[in-house]
């Protein structure tokens, strides 16, 4: 529950915050709550995806994409995320997400996040996102549209990233899945 609340924190403080474009990078302050550790009283290894939803939501919201996402129907859905953490984020510790948008395939969007306090990297993930509507999955055109902005040209998705999302993917919902351990 106490996510929610954050979550329409971030919404409506991101709205007050100055405007970033959709290639931007977001930094956004947090510091860790009671709520946000477990018994080692340090974050949650569980705590850094769901806190990094947070920074995800203040760069779509402060580059003006969230409005237009919203407007038109759709919803942002995870496919793949990996997460690689250096240092452990204490009781009471300031840091600030850090997020990034770092390319685009015909399936997904993808985006870096860092948990970064006093200058260092603590936590570092890739997301692989995609937009979605009733309809289905949302184009990058119509993506691109909505942000009203063009990537950049050396945007340029790494290859190790396309690999990462080939590896790491689950067959799709139109076919089966079985449960059979290798």
């Amino acid at each position: 529950m106490h996510l929610l609340l954050r979550t329409l924190l971030v919404l409506f403080r991101s709205r007050r915050r100055p405007k970033l474009g959709f290639f931007d990078s977001s930094s956004l302050p947090m510091r860790v709550l009671p709520t946000d550790i477990d018994i080692a009283m340090h974050l949650n290894n569980g705590m850094y995806l769901s806190l990094m939803d947070l920074g995800r939501f203040d760069l779509m919201v402060r580059s003006g994409f969230w409005e237009s996402m919203r407007r038109n129907g759709w919803s942002p859905v995870v496919g793949n995320e990996t997460i690689s953490f250096r240092k452990s984020l204490q009781l009471g510790q300031r840091y600030t997400i850090e997020t990034k948008v770092i390319g685009f395939d015909d399936r997904a969007s993808y985006i870096e996040q860092r948990m970064v306090a006093d200058g260092e990297i603590y936590a570092r993930a890739y997301i692989a996102a995609r937009f979605v509507s009733k309809k289905g999955p949302v184009s990058n055109e119509d993506i691109f549209k909505a942000a009203g902005v063009l990537p950049p040209s050396d945007l340029v998705l790494p290859e190790w990233v396309r690999q990462w999302r080939a590896d790491g993917a689950l067959p799709s919902t139109r076919r089966p899945a079985p449960h059979i351990w290798a």
